[in-house]
């Protein structure tokens, strides 16, 4: 099960990315400045973000591996047609659609997760889905910006949707079956019609409990402002780096993607932080640490801007995934779909808006400038999970603790 949610997150983030590391090629075909090219990837995680709260409750009804294996099939259909577009605004469209069809995987799968291996066993499980999905985004981006050279930003997004059918190829065979729909009656008695106004309340009376626990608000907040900075960061890289002063040729300008490696290993090794610290301490830390990184990168070395992308990638996906677990932890039992919807929406909302606000403010402004903007992002989620207030009563497992995770508990820290 581990290795088949791998796979289709492997697949999701190598096709939701793949087209971050030809911003510049697309800019000079298409002749558009950095903003205008970022679209495509913004129009893509936007869609995901509007989609997402829907499919999460398609799959309160439908149960949760249909949805995902629906998800990462379409995905990858549609990956194979985006070389095929005509047109830049043919591509934009494309790229909305296979948002739409991604949406389905990260929006349910912390769900499937919890709801298959129970909270004991999700802390492995969900860091080996973050991990794969951190590897998923650096094999897509490097893939594109290594092939983009000989075979055009065509044959890389064509590249990259062969590496997607081979991963969801893997998650259709190796996927188990999940739990019926929380909500699904099969009754044969009951008319059409009820049952589907009984599943209507249902789902949003779980929408209800997910918004009302100040935790989960916070979580959601993270997730919003920290992704917004993380994709801000990349969608201008490699304008940065293949711009004055540092000159890189598109292959080794997508190099940079390699510090995707660091965000594997430390969201897979989070728990430790949250052992040591805490869910609160170990998430403000971590999200300090990347305004650090990102401090870094505005050196005019290329050592130094290198060494702040991983600091800046290590220190979001532990971010990420001290969040998500304690979301997914925090869930109420008949709003997990909910929970998990609206985590992912707010990612991929920050994502959308934030990674084209940061590439206009690139190109209008400078790096320096997009620097400042996202470390007060990160700062202001920051202040958000160290101020917030959260019932004095509150005390919960700790969902990645590094040896024991059914067993550790703790007071989240005022």
């Amino acid at each position: 099960m581990t290795i088949a949610v791998a796979a289709a997150g492997i697949s999701s983030f190598a096709l939701l990315y793949a087209p971050q590391p030809v911003l510049p090629q697309l800019a000079e075909q298409y002749h558009l400045d950095p903003g205008g090219a970022s679209l495509a990837v913004s129009v893509a995680t936007g869609a995901l973000a509007l989609a997402v709260l829907p499919i999460a409750a398609l799959s309160e009804v439908v149960g949760r591996r249909p949805v995902i294996i629906a998800s990462v099939v379409a995905s990858v259909v549609f990956g194979f047609l985006l070389p095929l577009a005509p047109s830049y605004p043919a591509l934009l469209v494309l790229r909305a659609l296979q948002g739409v069809a991604i949406a389905g995987f990260p929006g349910v799968a912390a769900a499937y997760l919890a709801e298959r291996l129970g909270k004991a066993g999700l802390a492995a499980a969900v860091g080996a889905m973050i991990a794969g999905n951190t590897v998923g985004g650096m094999i897509g981006r490097l893939a594109a910006g290594f092939t983009a050279g000989p075979f055009g930003y065509h044959g890389a997004l064509l590249v990259v949707a062969g590496i997607g059918l081979v991963c969801t190829v893997v998650t259709v065979l190796a996927l188990p079956p999940g739990e019926q729909g929380t909500f699904a009656i099969t009754s044969p008695d009951r008319r059409r019609s009820e049952r589907l106004c009984e599943q209507g309340r249902a789902v949003l009376a779980g929408l209800g409990a997910a918004v009302r626990k100040p935790v989960l608000l916070v979580q959601y907040a993270v997730a919003l402002l920290a992704m917004g900075s993380f994709v801000a960061l990349y969608n201008a890289a490699g304008f940065r780096l293949t711009g004055e002063p540092l000159n890189l040729s598109p292959a080794i300008a997508s190099l940079v993607f390699l510090a995707y490696a660091m965000g594997s290993v430390s969201s897979a090794t989070a728990g430790k932080l949250v052992g040591r610290f805490g869910r609160r301490g170990a998430l403000a830390g971590a999200l300090l640490l990347t305004i650090a990184g990102a401090a870094l990168t505005l050196s005019d070395s290329l050592p130094m801007v290198v060494a702040g992308f991983v600091v800046l990638t290590g220190a979001f996906f532990a971010a990420h995934a001290v969040a998500n677990g304690w979301a997914a932890a925090e869930a109420p039992e008949n709003a997990r779909g909910q929970v998990g919807g609206l985590y992912t929406l707010s990612y991929y909302l920050g994502s959308s808006v934030g990674g084209a606000v940061g590439a206009t403010v690139y190109g209008h402004a400078g790096w320096t400038w997009l620097i400042v903007l996202t470390a007060a992002w990160l700062a202001i989620a920051a202040v958000a999970v160290l101020k917030a207030t959260f019932p004095a009563s509150h005390v919960v497992k700790a969902p990645f603790a590094a040896s024991d995770a059914g067993k550790a508990s703790f007071s989240p820290r005022r």
